[in-house]
């Protein structure tokens, strides 16, 4: 429409002049069709020039609304202020940013400073001494929005200059940053507050280290490191493989490169460390970032892993599977020389064991260690297996060479050896298999070698003996014996009977013995005497006297709530038992599930207590505390010390039955069970007789003051049935 104004426009001009020209110039004959031609020209020219504006102008406009659109979605506004007239201009995305209105910011010009958090308003000072030194000033900042929202802007501005150097105009580009700073903190704290080391590397030059990366090198901060040579901590051979790899990529990624290596500190120590390392841009560069850790203790562990998989960590020693894999080299390399498996066990290295604690038996066993390593020297292999069982193998040998080995070994122990000012005779049964006589497998020469050293120790022990067939026999019924035994308590072949105790004075029972007895199916009854040792040896003796004090201390309660005498239930504990870890505990756990009052327990313990007697006396304390009765069986057969006996908090000594058979059969006619009497009355000892048989001992007890009595003159132990009948028979029942 204006295009058409301006063309009618021209057009009355055209037709003015015309005119004015007739009447100022009447002389003059102006011909009118040149001006009407000139003004159609002037007319097309102008209709197309106006068209090529109107085109220019739209083009303009589309693409001002595509950059409007771009600051938009960019969250950037543009902050345009002309100092000289105090012009503001600020384009809508600025609501956006700040969260305040457009006419807010017309209104107020100092706006977007007020908004500045307060911890960043000294941004503003450095700002301005760029600026006025007519620089571009690039800040990052941020603001409180209305609603209380902290966000971070990022603040380009452009100063200019007229040419007299008046600042004339201000121009200021403005981002939202709030997610690029919240990543970059969030990266910079889980770098920072990394339990791992995370480095940048540029050049081989450290860029980068966080605090513990500083630390695990021996820094007190990453200001000591940054700018140092990774050579100075890094082996060659690792910066070289980085190097080489460090720009190959898999699957259109870099690759990241893993290590395990060791670093020299600071300080000089060595450590381990597992590292990744990849490329990364950094700075606008490509570089080195590395993460990793220290491993050093992991590395010590796997070393003590490997070293417990195949050495014994008591003495040192080659372990059982380290002899079984070097049995094996050795087996498969030695065609033709013979090799000889000595196989050797400790003879009473358990009752050491159980009566002097577990810590003395470990130093015995690191000096037996030591001494076969001394005897054997480089002529052999000398294993521990377990316990106190230990292997030797002799290479490229024969079987009178491995005799004069074994022997030498038997001599070795004749001498004592001294544990903690004391002398302990150790002596070793011996059992020798030899390759390939005795089989062609380790497996078979150590089974070979383990019967020929139950047949030493059969035969009387500190003896060796050499495998043959004729052996097995013996052998597997020594082991089905044991096997037997360790089937027995859960297959209900254990049985308890019971023999009375006597008031020599009265004839009344003063309490009871409770006897442990193994009912075989096959074998029939087998005697205590065979099987306890073999309890002993093996261990089976907790788990079996455990049974044996639940099951007497049950019977009793029955017998109590039955009506009959309440008298004490003695049973037999073992020095093995004794020492178990929380047996106190367990006692206490046995009377309270059996509701017996421990007043109506005794325990009968064997004088090798002595043998340890600080730990002893305080677990028998334990038991006297209690409440529960003590007693020393077999008095006189073992290490009885009276410096010791009459501290220890014992009720009753028992006279064994060896003493007890003496008033009979010996020239001495009792003389030491008198003795025995008169010590344990002067020490206010209970003192009982086992094994009486006889009248005439009978008498002599009396006699001699001894007033408690048990044996087969009295009754033989009972089975509960029997006892009851007997209780019956002999002991008033009470009238509740």
């Amino acid at each position: 429409m204006r295009k058409w104004m301006l063309i009618f426009g021209l057009l009355i001009i055209t037709v003015l002049i015309d005119e004015i020209g007739t009447v100022l110039f009447p002389s003059i004959n102006i011909d009118k069709l040149p001006s009407v031609a000139v003004f159609l020209v002037t007319m097309v020219l102008m209709f197309f020039l106006f068209k090529k504006m109107d085109k220019t102008a739209q083009e303009l406009g589309s693409l001002e609304q595509k950059v409007k659109n771009i600051f938009d979605t960019l969250d950037v506004a543009i902050w345009s202020h002309d100092i000289k007239t105090n012009t503001l201009r600020i384009t809508p995305g600025i609501e956006k940013l700040y969260g305040y209105s457009l006419e807010a910011f017309y209104q107020d010009f100092d706006l977007w400073r007020k908004v500045i958090h307060p911890d960043d308003v000294a941004v503003l000072t450095e700002r301005l001494e760029k600026i006025s030194l007519g620089e571009p000033a690039t800040s990052e900042y941020r603001i409180i929005r209305p609603d209380g929202e902290v966000r971070w802007i990022q603040d380009s501005g452009f100063p200019t200059f007229d040419e007299d150097g008046s600042f004339i105009d201000f121009n200021s580009v403005l981002f939202d940053i709030t997610n690029r700073k919240e990543s970059e903190d969030r990266y910079r704290s889980l770098v920072e507050m990394s339990p791992d080391f995370v480095a940048v590397i540029n050049q081989g030059n450290i860029t980068y280290i966080n605090e513990t990366g500083a630390y695990l090198l021996g820094a007190s901060g990453p200001f000591e490191l940054v700018g140092l040579s990774v050579e100075q901590f890094a082996p060659s051979d690792i910066i070289d493989d980085i190097r080489i790899r460090e720009n190959s990529m898999v699957g259109g990624k870099f690759e990241v490169m893993r290590f395990e290596f060791q670093i020299k500190r600071l300080d000089g120590v060595i450590i381990d460390v597992e590292m990744s390392a990849m490329p990364i841009l950094f700075g606008g560069r490509m570089v080195t970032q590395v993460v990793g850790r220290d491993i050093t203790d992991r590395k010590k562990a796997e070393k003590t892993i490997q070293y417990m998989a195949f050495y014994d960590t008591l003495t040192g020693l080659p372990n059982r599977n380290m002899f079984k894999k070097y049995l094996n080299e050795v087996l498969n390399q030695q065609k033709k020389q013979m090799a000889a498996v000595l196989f050797l066990d400790l003879d009473r290295f358990k009752f050491i064991n159980d009566t002097k604690g577990h810590s003395t038996g470990d130093v015995v066993l690191q000096r037996v260690a030591k001494r076969l390593q001394n005897t054997v020297h480089k002529e052999g292999m000398v294993s521990r297996q377990g316990g106190d069982e230990f292997i030797i193998l002799i290479e490229n040998t024969n079987k009178e060479s491995a005799a004069i080995i074994a022997q030498r070994i038997l001599d070795e122990f004749l001498n004592p050896l001294e544990v903690n000012d004391q002398e302990f005779f150790i002596t070793p049964s011996i059992g020798i298999s030899i390759y390939p006589t005795d089989g062609n497998d380790e497996e078979t020469l150590i089974k070979n070698a383990d019967t020929a050293m139950y047949v030493a120790k059969g035969h009387g022990k500190n003896k060796f003996q050499f495998y043959d067939s004729n052996l097995n026999g013996n052998s597997i019924q020594m082991m089905e014996f044991e096997n037997g035994l360790r089937k027995a308590l859960e297959r209900d072949q254990l049985i308890l009977h019971y023999q009375p105790q006597i008031e020599l004075t009265t004839g009344k029972i003063v309490g009871i013995e409770a006897l442990l007895r193994w009912h075989h199916p096959e074998l029939g009854f087998i005697s205590p005497s065979e099987f306890i040792p073999l309890a002993e040896e093996t261990g089976l003796i907790v788990p079996i006297g455990k049974w044996v004090l639940q099951t007497a201390c049950k019977q009793n309660k029955v017998w109590q709530d039955a009506g009959f005498q309440r008298v004490p239930i003695a049973v037999n504990i073992s020095v093995r038992q004794l020492q178990e870890d929380h047996f106190v505990d367990n006692v206490i756990k046995v009377l309270d599930q059996a509701g017996l009052n421990p007043k109506y327990l005794e325990l009968e313990i064997t004088e090798s207590i002595m043998q340890n007697i600080e730990e002893s006396t305080i677990i028998l304390n334990q038991l006297k505390y209690l409440g529960v009765n003590l007693s020393i069986d077999d008095f006189g057969t073992g290490y009885s010390s009276l410096s010791y006996l009459r501290h220890l908090p014992i009720d009753k000594i028992k006279i064994d039955k060896s003493f007890v058979d003496d008033i009979l059969y010996h020239s001495t006619q009792g003389v030491m069970v008198k003795t025995i009497i008169d010590m344990g009355n002067h020490l206010k000892f209970s003192v009982i007789a086992e094994g009486i048989e006889q009248k005439e001992q009978v008498d002599f007890l009396q006699q001699n003051e001894c007033n408690i009595g048990q044996g087969y003159f009295f009754s033989r132990p009972l089975t509960v049935e029997q006892m009851e009948e007997y209780l019956k028979k002999t002991i008033r029942i009470e009238v509740w």
